[in-house]
Order: structure tokens, then C-alpha cells, then sequence
């Protein structure tokens, strides 16, 4: 898979797939995006009710929502579990070109380690965040785990449609714990009604300023 450094309107980093013609963040801000769908309107609505859960990020892609979710345990005072599953990982060469460290004043050592770290192997990358890197196939993979929080960060649906079959989110519902949230950027209305006939309550809120009009957040009774 080639990958092409290219940055987006808030001044982060993102990589362009050409196979795809897609990239790994939205051109309107790749930082920005992340912290208002998966933090601000994910991790923060679930630490409102509780300060230690267990995140489930379909995508992890770059490692940014990880990388903002454990800057965001820190500051919050919180204990994270985090499993992030990709299939297609970055190489350590490819994420040490991304500015992320630079824009967030925040340890570029850190933001390495979660590329470096083992995979399939939980591990504690500081006091109160723990990842767990797996390298498999939504489409294949077996929960063993149940979830307060999923991150939805899959390529859109026209680009990697088969991300989001019912079957996937089916199996996503059942690993979520009562009033787990989902958060994903996409508000296609058959993305919509597929997950309240699988039993989500859902709600679109306002997007990022800048970006997308709207993002979804879906609750598990």
C-alpha cells in the first residue's frame, strides 16, 4: 500500500492512498476531526459517567485517536484500556514524518511507542492508558472483550464498503457494554438505519467546525 505525507487545512498531518484515493483523515483537519468526534464527543461523553472503561477503535490507521485518547487520560485523570485493531499497519519510519508530537506539544517518544509497541499484546504505555495493538481483519475477528466506547474510524463507506456490513456492526453491538457509545464521522442514512435496526440509539451531532456538517454517536441500550 503506497502512502503519500500530505497536510490538512488545520496543519497536521495525514497520508494519501493512491490504490484508494482516499486518505487516512479528513483534508479540513486531521487533528481537529479526531478531537471532536472520537474525544470530545466519545471519550469525554463516557467519562462523564465513569473514569475507567475499555475503548475498542475500529481503524487505528495513523494512531492518532490513540494518541489523543491517552493525552486526554492523562489530563482527565482516567484508566484506559485501549484495543485498536488495523490490518494494514504504518511502518515506524512512516509515523515518525507525522507532525502530531509538534502540534500538540506532547512527547514524539510516546506517539512512537504506540507504533512500536508489540502487537496483540496488551501493554502500559503510562499510568492509566493501556493498548492493545491487533493486527487482523475486522471481517475475521472474534471479540473476546466487552466495550464501553467503539471508535468507528474505518475508510469511508463508497472507498471500503465492506467495512460496513450489518455483520460487522452486529458483532460490534454485542461486544458493547450497556450504554456503550460509538462515535464515527459518517452520517449516511443507510449507515443510520442500519445500526437502529440493529438497536442503537442514535443521534447526529454537529461536526467539526471547518469540516463535516455532522457525525453520529450511537448508544447501546
Amino acid at each position: 500500500m503506497k502512502r503519500q505525507l500530505t497536510t490538512t487545512s488545520d496543519g497536521s498531518h495525514t497520508f494519501y492512498i493512491e490504490d484508494m484515493d482516499e486518505q487516512y483523515h479528513s483534508m479540513h483537519g486531521s487533528i481537529a476531526e479526531a478531537e471532536h468526534i472520537f474525544i470530545q464527543a466519545g471519550l469525554i461523553k463516557v467519562a462523564e459517567q465513569k473514569n475507567s472503561f475499555k475503548i475498542f477503535e475500529v481503524g487505528m490507521g495513523t494512531a492518532l485517536n490513540v494518541y489523543l485518547t491517552a493525552i486526554a487520560a492523562a489530563k482527565e485523570q482516567l484508566d484506559v484500556e485501549m484495543h485498536s485493531i488495523e490490518a494494514f499497519p504504518l511502518k515506524v519510519e512512516e509515523a515518525a514524518l507525522l507532525n502530531y508530537p509538534k502540534l500538540l506539544n506532547y512527547s514524539e517518544a510516546f506517539f512512537l511507542q504506540i507504533h512500536k509497541s508489540d502487537w496483540n499484546k496488551a501493554v502500559n504505555l503510562s499510568e492509566g492508558f493501556r493498548l492493545k495493538k491487533i493486527k487482523d481483519n475486522m471481517e475475521t475477528y472474534q471479540f473476546v472483550d466487552e466495550y464501553d466506547l467503539v471508535y468507528f474510524d474505518a475508510f469511508a463507506p463508497e472507498k471500503q464498503s465492506e467495512m460496513w456490513r450489518p455483520q460487522i456492526f452486529r458483532e460490534i453491538f454485542k461486544a458493547m457494554k450497556p450504554n456503550g457509545v460509538l462515535v464515527t464521522y459518517c452520517v449516511k442514512g443507510v449507515v443510520r438505519r442500519m445500526l437502529q435496526e440493529l438497536g442503537f440509539e442514535i443521534e447526529k451531532l454537529a461536526g467539526p467546525e471547518g469540516g463535516k456538517r455532522e457525525m453520529l454517536r450511537a448508544v447501546k441500550p
